[in-house]
């Protein structure tokens, strides 16, 4: 490996006394992919088997927490019978030497209804377009405490953590946004209202944390800066909100982009990048994720370079790179792969979801080498 490399390879020690053997970590990758009550399948287990080998922690993606949550095939987490497929998420992960974290999340208005078994679809208020009742206060506790179940769930099942899913417009961002949260109660009305939806559910999930004494259980927060839209979130209400996960008993924040260098658009510096909007605020008081298109050849270390981020999410590197720490230990960073090459498909080994949405040219996936 180059010396250059080195930094990334460093460990880090958490707040809470983990440590993470190094600064890499696989991003929540969605295969769409999952059987009928949410467990792994073939085709899922073939994607996933030593997809991650050398990484410090792997996020295992979109688990939902309640039926009324579920948007596509994904894991569930909302009943004792799901604990032998988290039990055989944390194995895979284990077997890899990488902690294990899963993703907790609810879809609110973008749930899919025939898959929410006869919930219907559920928002923080009405929204006619996509077929969403606002949720009831009851309802709201209820969800709040469907998250705590999840990570009950996760302890019991041999998992090193859960990083609560606030970003990429799901039920917690939609809580968030103005775009979306038109309450008037306790869960709505002010920007400071509008956060108490997801500061509960944090400190819901740390006190299951407390009822097991697993204070070395993680959790994490994952978000997503800013919203098209005039009631869209700004980079203002997001660093309101960073300023109040700082002082929660959180392990990390993780952000969700595009691209790593993407500039800040409303309600803060447009010179600045988000990442570095993000950085600044927090000031050291916890670890930062950063993500975005990292990895094609030198991207990587660049961003890490930046002093940005404590840790650096890979996504589709790894889709298209099943190897990629050993590569960079190898020193064949080189032929790190950045496009999907249809004549290299089967070393992918992709779902058939994710060919069908590489084919039809979903942003989702990687780009494809061929035109």
């Amino acid at each position: 490996m180059q010396k250059k490399y080195e930094p990334l390879f460093e460990p880090y020690t958490l707040n809470n006394g983990v440590e993470i053997k190094n600064r890499m970590v696989v991003a929540p990758l969605t295969v769409y992919d999952a059987g009928p009550d949410g467990e792994l399948t073939p085709a899922s287990r073939k994607f996933w088997h030593d997809r991650f080998n050398g990484f410090g922690m792997w996020i295992i993606p979109f688990t939902n927490v309640h039926p009324s949550g579920i948007g596509f095939e994904s894991p569930n987490a909302f009943s004792e019978k799901h604990l032998p497929n988290l039990e055989e998420y944390a194995r895979i992960s284990h077997e890899q030497g990488a902690k294990a974290v899963i993703q907790l999340a609810h879809a609110g208005v973008h749930a899919d209804a025939s898959m929410t078994r006869d919930n219907g679809v559920w928002g923080p208020s009405e929204m006619s377009y996509f077929g969403a009742r606002a949720m009831t206060d009851a309802e709201v506790r209820d969800i709040i405490h469907s998250f705590a179940y999840a990570a009950e769930l996760a302890i019991k099942a041999g998992l090193d953590g859960v990083e609560i899913h606030g970003a990429n417009g799901w039920l917690i961002q939609q809580f968030v946004s103005a775009n979306y949260n038109q309450r008037t109660d306790h869960w709505g009305g002010t920007m400071e209202k509008r956060f108490n939806f997801p500061l509960a559910i944090i400190d819901a999930i740390d006190e299951v944390r407390k009822k097991y004494h697993r204070p070395d259980f993680i959790v994490g927060y994952r978000f997503s800066p800013e919203e098209p839209g005039a009631y869209g979130l700004t980079m203002k209400e997001t660093l309101a909100l960073i300023d109040h996960l700082v002082e929660k008993p959180l392990q990390y924040i993780h952000i969700s982009l595009w691209n790593f260098y993407k500039k800040v658009r409303r309600g803060g510096d447009t010179n600045m990048t988000r990442m570095e909007a993000v950085h600044n605020r927090i000031n050291g008081r916890i670890p930062f994720i950063g993500v975005g298109d990292l990895f094609a050849e030198e991207k990587g270390l660049k961003a890490f370079n930046t002093g940005w981020a404590d840790f650096l999410a890979v996504g589709g590197a790894v889709e298209l790179n099943p190897h990629l720490i050993q590569m960079i230990k190898d020193g064949k960073e080189d032929e790190i792969q950045s496009e999907f090459d249809w004549e290299k498909m089967d070393s992918y080994r992709f779902t058939p979801a994710m060919l069908y949405g590489t084919l039809a040219g979903n942003a989702m996936f990687p780009k494809v080498k061929q035109k």
